[in-house]
């Protein structure tokens, strides 16, 4: 019995120590969780925009620049509403690329936040929105940029010339028709001022594809002129007979067969290519 007393009260003393081990124990400090990492309803897209959203905060002119770059190519809304913030931007660089970065808005709210930029002070800025108009496909967007065409610099008036084809719209024939004439044109809005007649290849080129690509019978005339001036250059008549190809309208026939004889190889082989989707749109 003694015994047994004993036993209890050496498993009494040893609870004892250690529930007063337990108590005493310091306690260990909660673990501190970064709200970021605690936040659940954050997908990983978005946030992938925010963190390019606070990178555009950046004193850096690459890195807002970069962001803008990460920004377009998530071709998501949420992610081009965050870049068209940067449309604002004090440097032009940066303005520029944003111009591209927006796209991914609806082609009325794209054409909405890049239309001011058209007036922008420096050329590349104005260069890179025309071009981004094109890419909305929004006929919004022809009246400005067929104002464009008569820009001071070549790169603006050539990268109007090109967006007005992509955008398709029948009413910028004219002015793009214009363009291919040596006479020089009146400026939209402007009646008292006349351009100087083009003379950059590029912008030219770009001219006559871009009436290839809208398909407007209207501009056959002054396409036809492009490409029996042999004064012109070689590249830019035969992006005419490529764009009557492209029209397809018979009355340009006899002009491109012309041209098959031409000493330009080129301007042959694209005088031919033509000749066949003229035919081909005739017997349709």
């Amino acid at each position: 019995m003694d015994h047994s007393r004993s036993h209890l009260q050496l498993l009494t003393a040893a609870t004892m120590l250690v529930l007063l081990g337990l108590v005493g124990a310091p306690l260990r400090a909660t673990p501190r969780v970064d709200p970021q990492t605690a936040d659940h309803h954050l997908t990983p897209l978005q946030w992938e925009i925010e963190r390019q959203r606070q990178r555009l905060s950046s004193a850096e002119i690459e890195e807002r620049r970069e962001a803008l770059m990460r920004l377009g190519s998530l071709h998501r809304v949420e992610a081009a509403r965050v870049a068209a913030g940067a449309l604002r931007d004090p440097a032009s660089m940066v303005r520029a690329t944003a111009a591209g970065a927006v796209l991914s808005l609806s082609p009325e709210e794209s054409v909405a936040v890049l239309l001011p930029l058209l007036a922008d002070k420096e050329e590349f800025v104005r260069q890179q929105v025309a071009y981004a108009l094109g890419g909305t496909r929004s006929r919004t967007a022809t009246a400005p940029l067929i104002e464009r065409l008569f820009d001071k610099q070549d790169s603006v008036r050539a990268a109007a010339a090109v967006s007005l084809g992509q955008i398709g719209d029948p009413a910028a024939a004219t002015a793009l028709a214009a363009l291919l004439s040596p006479v020089p044109a009146t400026m939209p809005g402007r009646k008292s001022k006349k351009s100087k007649g083009e003379k950059n290849p590029f912008v030219l080129r770009a001219a006559a594809h871009a009436l290839g690509e809208i398909h407007d019978r209207a501009a056959v005339p002054a396409l036809l002129a492009t490409l029996q001036n042999e004064q012109s250059e070689a590249d830019v008549r035969r992006e005419a007979a490529v764009a009557l190809g492209a029209i397809g309208d018979s009355t340009s026939l006899p002009a491109l067969r012309e041209a098959l004889s031409v000493t330009d190889p080129y301007l042959s082989l694209a005088a031919q290519q033509a000749i066949r989707k003229v035919s081909k749109a005739s017997r349709m």
